[in-house]
Protein backbone atom coordinates (compact mmCIF):
# COMPACT_ATOMS: atom_id res chain seq x y z
CA UNK A 1 0.00 0.00 0.00
CA UNK A 2 1.23 3.22 -1.03
CA UNK A 3 2.23 5.87 1.58
CA UNK A 4 2.30 9.71 1.70
CA UNK A 5 4.16 11.60 3.86
CA UNK A 6 3.33 14.91 5.14
CA UNK A 7 6.01 16.84 7.14
CA UNK A 8 4.59 18.97 9.35
CA UNK A 9 5.88 22.30 8.87
CA UNK A 10 2.92 23.74 11.94
CA UNK A 11 0.71 24.69 9.38
CA UNK A 12 -2.78 24.75 10.62
CA UNK A 13 -3.81 23.12 7.25
CA UNK A 14 -0.85 19.91 7.43
CA UNK A 15 -4.08 17.35 8.63
CA UNK A 16 -6.12 19.14 5.98
CA UNK A 17 -3.45 18.11 3.38
CA UNK A 18 -3.47 14.78 5.19
CA UNK A 19 -7.36 14.14 4.70
CA UNK A 20 -7.50 15.17 1.20
CA UNK A 21 -4.97 12.67 0.27
CA UNK A 22 -7.14 10.15 2.21
CA UNK A 23 -10.27 10.79 0.60
CA UNK A 24 -8.29 10.20 -2.72
CA UNK A 25 -8.40 6.88 -1.24
CA UNK A 26 -4.55 6.82 -0.83
CA UNK A 27 -2.74 6.45 2.96
CA UNK A 28 -1.00 8.96 4.34
CA UNK A 29 0.72 9.90 7.35
CA UNK A 30 1.89 13.13 9.10
CA UNK A 31 5.65 12.91 10.29
CA UNK A 32 7.32 15.44 12.38
CA UNK A 33 9.44 17.95 10.23
CA UNK A 34 12.33 16.56 12.22
CA UNK A 35 12.09 12.97 10.69
CA UNK A 36 14.97 11.44 9.02
CA UNK A 37 15.28 10.45 5.35
CA UNK A 38 16.36 6.71 6.45
CA UNK A 39 13.51 6.76 8.79
CA UNK A 40 10.66 7.39 5.77
CA UNK A 41 12.71 5.28 4.12
CA UNK A 42 12.35 2.47 6.01
CA UNK A 43 8.14 3.62 6.32
CA UNK A 44 8.44 2.73 2.35
CA UNK A 45 7.22 6.31 1.49
CA UNK A 46 6.04 6.30 -1.99
CA UNK A 47 5.77 10.66 -1.77
CA UNK A 48 6.92 13.34 0.66
CA UNK A 49 4.77 16.71 0.67
CA UNK A 50 6.62 19.72 2.96
CA UNK A 51 3.23 21.31 4.54
CA UNK A 52 3.19 24.83 4.92
CA UNK A 53 4.18 26.73 8.32
CA UNK A 54 4.22 30.04 10.44
CA UNK A 55 8.18 30.62 10.08
CA UNK A 56 10.15 32.17 7.48
CA UNK A 57 12.69 30.42 5.54
CA UNK A 58 14.96 33.85 6.13
CA UNK A 59 14.91 33.55 9.82
CA UNK A 60 17.46 32.01 12.51
CA UNK A 61 16.57 28.77 13.34
CA UNK A 62 13.68 28.24 11.11
CA UNK A 63 12.42 24.18 10.77
CA UNK A 64 13.89 22.48 8.11
CA UNK A 65 14.13 18.97 7.55
CA UNK A 66 17.00 16.66 6.64
CA UNK A 67 18.38 17.88 3.30
CA UNK A 68 18.89 13.53 2.45
CA UNK A 69 14.68 13.46 1.78
CA UNK A 70 15.39 15.34 -1.81
CA UNK A 71 17.78 12.39 -2.66
CA UNK A 72 15.45 9.12 -1.57
CA UNK A 73 14.10 9.16 -5.04
CA UNK A 74 10.23 9.38 -4.41
CA UNK A 75 8.76 12.98 -5.47
CA UNK A 76 8.25 15.91 -2.84
CA UNK A 77 5.82 18.42 -2.99
CA UNK A 78 6.50 21.85 -1.33
CA UNK A 79 3.28 23.60 -0.98
CA UNK A 80 3.90 27.72 0.81
CA UNK A 81 6.46 27.45 3.00
CA UNK A 82 7.44 24.00 1.95
CA UNK A 83 8.05 25.21 -1.62
CA UNK A 84 10.46 28.40 0.03
CA UNK A 85 12.57 25.10 1.37
CA UNK A 86 12.59 23.08 -1.40
CA UNK A 87 13.87 26.23 -3.63
CA UNK A 88 16.17 27.53 -1.06
CA UNK A 89 18.04 24.11 -0.35
CA UNK A 90 18.47 22.77 -3.97
CA UNK A 91 20.01 25.87 -4.86
CA UNK A 92 18.05 28.93 -5.49
CA UNK A 93 16.55 31.46 -3.66
CA UNK A 94 13.72 33.21 -1.04
CA UNK A 95 13.11 36.59 0.14
CA UNK A 96 10.91 38.75 1.93
CA UNK A 97 8.18 39.89 -0.07
CA UNK A 98 7.36 43.80 0.11
CA UNK A 99 3.69 42.64 -1.32
CA UNK A 100 2.09 39.82 1.24
CA UNK A 101 -0.26 37.56 -0.55
CA UNK A 102 -3.29 36.81 1.95
CA UNK A 103 -6.85 35.14 0.97
CA UNK A 104 -7.36 34.30 -2.57
CA UNK A 105 -5.39 35.60 -5.53
CA UNK A 106 -4.91 34.69 -9.30
CA UNK A 107 -3.33 32.02 -10.90
CA UNK A 108 -2.09 32.00 -14.38
CA UNK A 109 -1.01 28.94 -16.04
CA UNK A 110 2.60 28.97 -18.50
CA UNK A 111 3.66 26.19 -20.65
CA UNK A 112 2.92 22.39 -20.45
CA UNK A 113 2.66 20.89 -16.47
CA UNK A 114 2.23 17.85 -14.72
CA UNK A 115 0.60 19.24 -11.41
CA UNK A 116 -1.52 21.47 -13.14
CA UNK A 117 -2.33 18.65 -16.23
CA UNK A 118 -6.30 18.79 -17.16
CA UNK A 119 -6.61 22.47 -15.67
CA UNK A 120 -7.68 25.42 -17.55
CA UNK A 121 -6.56 28.84 -16.16
CA UNK A 122 -6.79 31.47 -14.99
CA UNK A 123 -7.90 29.59 -11.49
CA UNK A 124 -8.77 30.90 -7.83
CA UNK A 125 -5.98 30.01 -5.67
CA UNK A 126 -5.39 30.72 -1.73
CA UNK A 127 -2.58 32.49 -0.78
CA UNK A 128 -1.11 32.78 2.84
CA UNK A 129 2.73 33.71 2.82
CA UNK A 130 5.00 36.61 3.06
CA UNK A 131 7.87 35.22 1.56
CA UNK A 132 7.94 34.37 -1.99
CA UNK A 133 10.69 31.92 -4.23
CA UNK A 134 12.99 34.70 -6.49
CA UNK A 135 15.53 32.00 -8.00
CA UNK A 136 14.87 28.92 -9.00
CA UNK A 137 16.18 25.46 -7.60
CA UNK A 138 18.58 23.89 -10.02
CA UNK A 139 17.06 22.21 -12.33
CA UNK A 140 13.49 23.63 -12.05
CA UNK A 141 11.18 25.43 -14.57
CA UNK A 142 8.07 27.51 -13.68
CA UNK A 143 4.62 26.42 -14.96
CA UNK A 144 2.71 28.86 -12.91
CA UNK A 145 2.83 32.49 -11.52
CA UNK A 146 0.41 34.98 -9.42
CA UNK A 147 0.26 39.13 -9.49
CA UNK A 148 3.32 38.71 -6.88
CA UNK A 149 4.88 35.39 -7.17
CA UNK A 150 6.97 34.43 -10.71
CA UNK A 151 7.14 31.11 -8.94
CA UNK A 152 3.89 30.19 -7.91
CA UNK A 153 4.56 26.72 -9.40
CA UNK A 154 7.68 24.63 -10.13
CA UNK A 155 8.53 21.46 -11.26
CA UNK A 156 11.43 19.43 -11.40
CA UNK A 157 10.79 16.28 -12.97
CA UNK A 158 14.23 14.69 -13.63
CA UNK A 159 14.67 15.52 -9.63
CA UNK A 160 11.06 15.21 -8.75
CA UNK A 161 10.81 17.93 -7.32
CA UNK A 162 7.52 20.17 -6.98
CA UNK A 163 5.99 22.95 -5.54
CA UNK A 164 3.14 24.91 -5.05
CA UNK A 165 3.41 28.83 -3.54
CA UNK A 166 -0.45 28.29 -3.13
CA UNK A 167 -2.51 26.21 -0.32
CA UNK A 168 -4.57 23.36 -2.79
CA UNK A 169 -5.63 21.38 -0.07
CA UNK A 170 -8.39 24.46 1.24
CA UNK A 171 -11.52 24.45 -0.50
CA UNK A 172 -11.15 28.24 -1.39
CA UNK A 173 -8.72 27.05 -3.91
CA UNK A 174 -10.11 26.01 -7.75
CA UNK A 175 -9.21 22.22 -8.32
CA UNK A 176 -7.05 22.05 -5.92
CA UNK A 177 -7.76 17.99 -5.37
CA UNK A 178 -7.30 17.73 -8.77
CA UNK A 179 -3.78 19.08 -8.16
CA UNK A 180 -3.23 16.56 -5.73
CA UNK A 181 -4.54 13.82 -7.48
CA UNK A 182 -2.03 14.74 -9.92
CA UNK A 183 0.90 14.72 -7.39
CA UNK A 184 -0.45 11.46 -5.91
CA UNK A 185 -1.76 9.51 -9.25
CA UNK A 186 0.58 10.73 -11.96
CA UNK A 187 3.79 11.57 -10.24
CA UNK A 188 4.08 9.04 -7.09
CA UNK A 189 1.99 6.25 -9.49
CA UNK A 190 -0.09 6.19 -6.06
CA UNK A 191 -2.63 3.22 -5.94
CA UNK A 192 -5.88 4.61 -4.40
CA UNK A 193 -5.93 1.40 -2.13
CA UNK A 194 -6.91 3.08 1.24
CA UNK A 195 -10.11 2.42 2.86
CA UNK A 196 -11.45 2.99 6.38
CA UNK A 197 -11.41 -1.20 7.04
CA UNK A 198 -7.76 -0.66 6.58
CA UNK A 199 -7.71 1.86 9.68
CA UNK A 200 -9.87 0.07 11.66
CA UNK A 201 -7.34 -3.35 11.46
CA UNK A 202 -4.76 -0.78 12.20
CA UNK A 203 -5.74 0.98 14.62
CA UNK A 204 -6.98 -2.70 16.27
CA UNK A 205 -3.45 -3.80 15.87
CA UNK A 206 -1.99 -0.71 17.62
CA UNK A 207 -4.38 -0.49 20.27
CA UNK A 208 -3.37 -4.57 21.05
CA UNK A 209 0.34 -3.82 20.62
CA UNK A 210 0.11 -0.90 22.88
CA UNK A 211 -2.13 -2.14 25.62
CA UNK A 212 -1.00 -5.93 25.82
CA UNK A 213 -2.65 -7.58 28.65
CA UNK A 214 -3.24 -4.44 31.01
CA UNK A 215 -6.44 -2.78 31.45
CA UNK A 216 -7.67 0.13 29.98
CA UNK A 217 -10.14 3.20 31.50
CA UNK A 218 -12.60 5.04 28.78
CA UNK A 219 -13.18 8.60 29.48
CA UNK A 220 -16.47 7.96 28.19
CA UNK A 221 -18.90 11.38 27.21
CA UNK A 222 -20.85 9.79 25.25
CA UNK A 223 -20.58 12.12 22.57
CA UNK A 224 -19.70 11.02 18.58
CA UNK A 225 -15.98 10.81 19.45
CA UNK A 226 -15.55 9.25 22.57
CA UNK A 227 -18.39 6.66 21.71
CA UNK A 228 -16.38 5.51 18.56
CA UNK A 229 -13.62 4.51 20.67
CA UNK A 230 -15.13 2.83 22.78
CA UNK A 231 -16.95 0.78 20.57
CA UNK A 232 -13.39 0.43 18.57
CA UNK A 233 -11.55 -0.60 22.36
CA UNK A 234 -14.11 -3.27 22.77
CA UNK A 235 -13.51 -5.02 19.57
CA UNK A 236 -9.92 -4.46 20.16
CA UNK A 237 -10.16 -5.53 23.91
CA UNK A 238 -13.05 -6.49 25.03
CA UNK A 239 -13.46 -6.93 28.72
CA UNK A 240 -9.93 -5.46 29.17
CA UNK A 241 -12.45 -1.92 29.24
CA UNK A 242 -13.96 -0.38 31.75
CA UNK A 243 -16.09 2.77 30.43
CA UNK A 244 -16.57 6.02 33.16
CA UNK A 245 -18.44 8.07 32.39
CA UNK A 246 -18.76 11.24 34.67
CA UNK A 247 -21.66 13.40 35.09
CA UNK A 248 -20.46 16.63 36.28
CA UNK A 249 -23.60 18.76 35.73
CA UNK A 250 -22.30 20.20 32.50
CA UNK A 251 -24.36 17.77 30.57
CA UNK A 252 -27.01 18.11 27.82
CA UNK A 253 -30.66 17.36 29.04
CA UNK A 254 -31.00 13.51 30.35
CA UNK A 255 -27.45 12.79 28.76
CA UNK A 256 -26.54 10.54 31.69
CA UNK A 257 -29.90 8.43 31.23
CA UNK A 258 -29.21 7.70 27.42
CA UNK A 259 -25.32 7.17 27.78
CA UNK A 260 -26.50 4.51 30.60
CA UNK A 261 -29.23 2.80 28.29
CA UNK A 262 -26.70 2.65 25.12
CA UNK A 263 -23.48 1.36 26.78
CA UNK A 264 -24.50 -0.66 30.08
CA UNK A 265 -27.82 -1.67 28.45
CA UNK A 266 -27.24 -2.11 25.08
CA UNK A 267 -23.79 -3.26 24.34
CA UNK A 268 -23.30 -4.86 27.61
CA UNK A 269 -19.95 -3.00 28.47
CA UNK A 270 -18.35 -2.69 31.88
CA UNK A 271 -20.07 1.07 32.52
CA UNK A 272 -19.01 3.13 35.87
CA UNK A 273 -20.74 6.37 36.63
CA UNK A 274 -19.71 8.65 38.63
CA UNK A 275 -22.31 11.86 39.88
CA UNK A 276 -19.09 14.95 40.52
CA UNK A 277 -21.60 17.33 39.74
CA UNK A 278 -21.06 19.55 42.75
CA UNK A 279 -17.16 18.72 42.53
CA UNK A 280 -16.61 20.43 39.06
CA UNK A 281 -19.13 23.44 39.82
CA UNK A 282 -17.13 23.86 42.84
CA UNK A 283 -13.68 24.01 41.26
CA UNK A 284 -15.72 26.32 38.37
CA UNK A 285 -17.29 29.02 41.18
CA UNK A 286 -15.75 32.73 40.41
CA UNK A 287 -13.67 31.47 37.43
CA UNK A 288 -14.34 33.57 34.27
CA UNK A 289 -11.54 33.18 31.63
CA UNK A 290 -12.50 30.06 29.37
CA UNK A 291 -8.93 29.04 29.38
CA UNK A 292 -8.70 28.17 32.93
CA UNK A 293 -12.45 26.87 32.78
CA UNK A 294 -11.02 24.39 30.05
CA UNK A 295 -7.84 23.63 32.57
CA UNK A 296 -10.01 23.20 35.34
CA UNK A 297 -12.33 20.70 34.07
CA UNK A 298 -9.96 19.47 31.95
CA UNK A 299 -7.44 18.92 35.31
CA UNK A 300 -10.75 17.87 37.46
CA UNK A 301 -11.68 14.64 35.06
CA UNK A 302 -7.88 13.51 35.44
CA UNK A 303 -8.09 13.97 38.63
CA UNK A 304 -11.69 11.78 38.86
CA UNK A 305 -10.42 9.37 36.62
CA UNK A 306 -6.97 8.80 39.02
CA UNK A 307 -9.80 8.63 41.63
CA UNK A 308 -11.62 5.48 39.95
CA UNK A 309 -8.50 3.89 38.61
CA UNK A 310 -7.29 3.17 42.14
CA UNK A 311 -10.93 2.14 43.08
CA UNK A 312 -10.12 -0.04 39.90
CA UNK A 313 -6.49 -1.10 40.37
CA UNK A 314 -7.65 -3.23 43.57
CA UNK A 315 -9.72 -5.21 41.46
CA UNK A 316 -7.49 -5.49 38.15
CA UNK A 317 -4.61 -4.12 36.08
CA UNK A 318 -4.87 -1.15 34.82
CA UNK A 319 -2.49 1.10 32.87
CA UNK A 320 -4.02 3.37 30.17
CA UNK A 321 -6.63 5.91 29.90
CA UNK A 322 -8.59 6.06 26.38
CA UNK A 323 -9.58 9.59 25.14
CA UNK A 324 -11.74 10.74 22.34
CA UNK A 325 -9.16 13.27 20.89
CA UNK A 326 -9.09 14.02 17.05
CA UNK A 327 -7.25 16.35 15.11
CA UNK A 328 -8.63 19.19 15.27
CA UNK A 329 -8.44 19.37 19.09
CA UNK A 330 -4.97 18.82 18.82
CA UNK A 331 -4.10 21.11 16.21
CA UNK A 332 -5.65 24.10 17.72
CA UNK A 333 -3.35 23.22 21.01
CA UNK A 334 -0.18 22.98 19.65
CA UNK A 335 2.25 24.70 21.26
CA UNK A 336 5.24 26.35 20.09
CA UNK A 337 7.76 24.23 22.24
CA UNK A 338 6.64 21.01 20.73
CA UNK A 339 6.03 22.45 16.99
CA UNK A 340 6.33 25.56 14.85
CA UNK A 341 2.31 25.59 14.93
CA UNK A 342 0.57 28.96 17.00
CA UNK A 343 -1.78 28.17 19.71
CA UNK A 344 -5.07 29.25 18.98
CA UNK A 345 -7.16 27.56 21.91
CA UNK A 346 -6.29 24.53 24.34
CA UNK A 347 -8.66 21.50 24.24
CA UNK A 348 -10.26 19.48 26.92
CA UNK A 349 -8.48 16.62 25.67
CA UNK A 350 -5.42 17.83 25.20
CA UNK A 351 -4.35 20.98 26.99
CA UNK A 352 -6.20 19.92 30.18
CA UNK A 353 -3.52 16.99 31.15
CA UNK A 354 -1.35 17.30 33.78
CA UNK A 355 2.46 16.28 33.30
CA UNK A 356 2.18 13.58 36.06
CA UNK A 357 -1.08 11.61 35.13
CA UNK A 358 -0.51 8.19 36.52
CA UNK A 359 -2.50 6.70 33.44
CA UNK A 360 -0.69 6.02 30.12
CA UNK A 361 -3.03 7.76 26.63
CA UNK A 362 -4.58 5.62 24.44
CA UNK A 363 -6.05 7.54 21.68
CA UNK A 364 -6.73 5.76 18.81
CA UNK A 365 -8.78 8.37 16.40
CA UNK A 366 -5.86 11.57 17.17
CA UNK A 367 -5.21 11.94 13.76
CA UNK A 368 -8.46 11.57 11.90
CA UNK A 369 -11.26 14.49 11.41
CA UNK A 370 -15.12 14.17 12.67
CA UNK A 371 -16.29 12.58 9.56
CA UNK A 372 -13.41 10.46 9.35
CA UNK A 373 -14.35 8.96 13.13
CA UNK A 374 -18.31 9.07 11.62
CA UNK A 375 -16.91 6.55 9.03
CA UNK A 376 -14.82 4.64 11.56
CA UNK A 377 -17.94 4.02 13.72
CA UNK A 378 -20.23 2.61 10.89
CA UNK A 379 -17.00 0.12 10.44
CA UNK A 380 -17.32 -1.01 14.02
CA UNK A 381 -20.84 -0.90 13.88
CA UNK A 382 -22.42 1.76 16.02
CA UNK A 383 -26.00 3.26 14.99
CA UNK A 384 -26.07 5.97 12.34
CA UNK A 385 -28.45 8.13 15.03
CA UNK A 386 -25.35 8.47 17.27
CA UNK A 387 -23.04 8.95 14.96
CA UNK A 388 -24.29 11.80 13.27
CA UNK A 389 -25.74 13.41 16.86
CA UNK A 390 -23.39 16.95 16.66
CA UNK A 391 -20.28 17.25 18.52
CA UNK A 392 -20.00 18.55 22.39
CA UNK A 393 -17.04 20.05 24.02
CA UNK A 394 -15.40 17.81 26.25
CA UNK A 395 -16.08 20.93 29.08
CA UNK A 396 -19.69 20.16 27.83
CA UNK A 397 -21.60 23.34 29.05
CA UNK A 398 -18.88 24.79 30.65
CA UNK A 399 -18.04 26.46 27.36
CA UNK A 400 -21.28 27.47 26.74
CA UNK A 401 -22.27 29.26 29.91
CA UNK A 402 -20.04 32.30 29.01
CA UNK A 403 -18.08 33.66 31.95
CA UNK A 404 -19.10 31.97 35.63
CA UNK A 405 -20.87 28.33 35.57
CA UNK A 406 -23.43 28.65 37.99
CA UNK A 407 -26.23 25.62 38.20
CA UNK A 408 -28.75 28.10 37.67
CA UNK A 409 -27.48 28.73 33.96
CA UNK A 410 -26.73 25.19 33.24
CA UNK A 411 -30.50 24.37 33.90
CA UNK A 412 -31.67 27.00 32.24
CA UNK A 413 -29.45 26.17 28.96
CA UNK A 414 -30.32 23.01 29.25
CA UNK A 415 -33.80 23.44 28.38
CA UNK A 416 -33.31 26.08 25.71
CA UNK A 417 -30.99 23.79 24.03
CA UNK A 418 -32.87 20.95 23.90
CA UNK A 419 -35.96 22.81 22.77
CA UNK A 420 -33.62 24.21 19.87
CA UNK A 421 -32.48 20.56 18.73
CA UNK A 422 -36.21 19.57 18.72
CA UNK A 423 -37.04 22.42 16.41
CA UNK A 424 -34.51 21.29 14.21
CA UNK A 425 -35.51 17.80 14.41
CA UNK A 426 -39.00 18.49 12.78
CA UNK A 427 -38.44 21.24 10.45
CA UNK A 428 -35.61 18.14 9.50
CA UNK A 429 -32.28 21.00 9.70
CA UNK A 430 -30.41 18.73 12.30
CA UNK A 431 -28.61 16.55 10.02
CA UNK A 432 -28.29 19.14 7.19
CA UNK A 433 -26.29 20.89 10.06
CA UNK A 434 -22.60 19.97 11.14
CA UNK A 435 -23.41 21.76 14.27
CA UNK A 436 -25.78 23.39 16.24
CA UNK A 437 -26.52 24.46 19.98
CA UNK A 438 -27.63 26.98 22.35
CA UNK A 439 -25.18 29.43 24.37
CA UNK A 440 -26.10 31.20 27.81
CA UNK A 441 -25.04 34.54 27.75
CA UNK A 442 -25.06 35.83 31.63
CA UNK A 443 -26.61 39.53 30.10
CA UNK A 444 -30.27 40.39 31.52
CA UNK A 445 -32.13 42.63 29.61
CA UNK A 446 -35.63 44.38 29.64
CA UNK A 447 -38.62 42.75 28.02
CA UNK A 448 -43.07 42.31 28.24
CA UNK A 449 -44.54 39.47 29.29
CA UNK A 450 -47.99 39.74 30.18
CA UNK A 451 -48.12 43.41 29.96
CA UNK A 452 -45.13 43.27 32.81
CA UNK A 453 -42.18 44.53 32.64
CA UNK A 454 -39.16 41.14 32.85
CA UNK A 455 -35.51 41.93 33.53
CA UNK A 456 -34.28 38.22 31.94
CA UNK A 457 -30.95 36.75 30.49
CA UNK A 458 -29.87 36.44 27.24
CA UNK A 459 -29.61 33.09 25.04
CA UNK A 460 -27.72 33.06 22.07
CA UNK A 461 -28.50 30.22 19.27
CA UNK A 462 -25.75 28.71 16.67
CA UNK A 463 -26.19 26.53 13.85
CA UNK A 464 -23.21 26.12 11.42
CA UNK A 465 -21.80 24.03 8.33
CA UNK A 466 -18.42 22.15 8.18
CA UNK A 467 -16.77 19.13 7.36
CA UNK A 468 -13.66 19.01 9.40
CA UNK A 469 -14.25 21.69 12.20
CA UNK A 470 -11.16 23.56 10.59
CA UNK A 471 -13.26 26.40 8.55
CA UNK A 472 -16.96 26.34 9.30
CA UNK A 473 -20.15 28.65 7.69
CA UNK A 474 -23.15 29.73 9.44
CA UNK A 475 -26.47 27.87 8.74
CA UNK A 476 -28.52 29.60 6.84
CA UNK A 477 -32.11 28.48 8.81
CA UNK A 478 -35.46 29.19 7.71
CA UNK A 479 -37.06 32.34 9.84
CA UNK A 480 -39.66 30.24 10.55
CA UNK A 481 -37.69 28.22 12.14
CA UNK A 482 -35.71 30.22 13.89
CA UNK A 483 -39.31 32.00 15.15
CA UNK A 484 -40.34 28.64 16.74
CA UNK A 485 -37.17 28.01 18.43
CA UNK A 486 -37.56 31.53 19.78
CA UNK A 487 -40.99 31.38 20.70
CA UNK A 488 -40.81 28.26 22.24
CA UNK A 489 -37.28 29.15 24.74
CA UNK A 490 -39.16 32.45 25.94
CA UNK A 491 -42.02 31.08 26.67
CA UNK A 492 -41.14 27.35 28.27
CA UNK A 493 -37.72 28.40 29.67
CA UNK A 494 -37.77 30.49 33.06
CA UNK A 495 -35.43 32.82 33.16
CA UNK A 496 -35.12 34.23 29.68
CA UNK A 497 -36.80 36.45 27.81
CA UNK A 498 -34.55 37.26 24.59
CA UNK A 499 -33.03 35.17 21.95
CA UNK A 500 -30.41 36.06 19.08
CA UNK A 501 -28.77 34.22 16.23
CA UNK A 502 -25.17 34.15 15.61
CA UNK A 503 -24.02 34.63 12.03
CA UNK A 504 -19.96 34.67 12.64
CA UNK A 505 -18.20 31.76 10.31
CA UNK A 506 -14.71 30.40 11.08
CA UNK A 507 -12.11 32.03 10.67
CA UNK A 508 -12.89 34.64 12.48
CA UNK A 509 -14.94 33.25 14.68
CA UNK A 510 -14.40 29.88 16.13
CA UNK A 511 -17.29 27.45 16.39
CA UNK A 512 -17.74 27.24 20.39
CA UNK A 513 -18.08 30.89 21.80
CA UNK A 514 -15.26 30.11 24.57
Amino acid sequence: MAIIAVLDFGSQYTQVIARRIRECKVHSRIFPYTTSAEQLREEGVSGIILSGGPASVKAANSPRPDSAIFRLGVPVLGICYGLQLLAEMNGGAVANSTQREYGNGKLTLKGESVLLGGIKGPITVWNSHGDKVTKLPKGAKTVACTENSAYAVIEDAKNLRYGLQFHPEVNHTQHGTKILKNFLFKICRAKADWKMSNYVEEAIATVREQVGKSNVILALSGGVDSSVVAALLHKAIGKQLTCVFVDHGLLRLNERQQVEKMFRDHFKMNLIVVDAADRFLGKLKGVTDPEKKRKIIGHEFIKVFEDEFSKIAKKSKAEFLAQGTIYPDVIESISIDGNPAATIKSHHNVGGLPKKMKLKLVEPIRELFKDEVRALGLEVGLPYDMLWRHPFPGPGLGVRVLGEVKKEYCDILRQADAIFIEELHKAKWYYKTWQAFAVFIPVRTVGVMGDERTYDYLIGLRAIHSTDAMTADWAHLPPELLQRASTRIINEVKGVNRVVYDISSKPPATIEWE
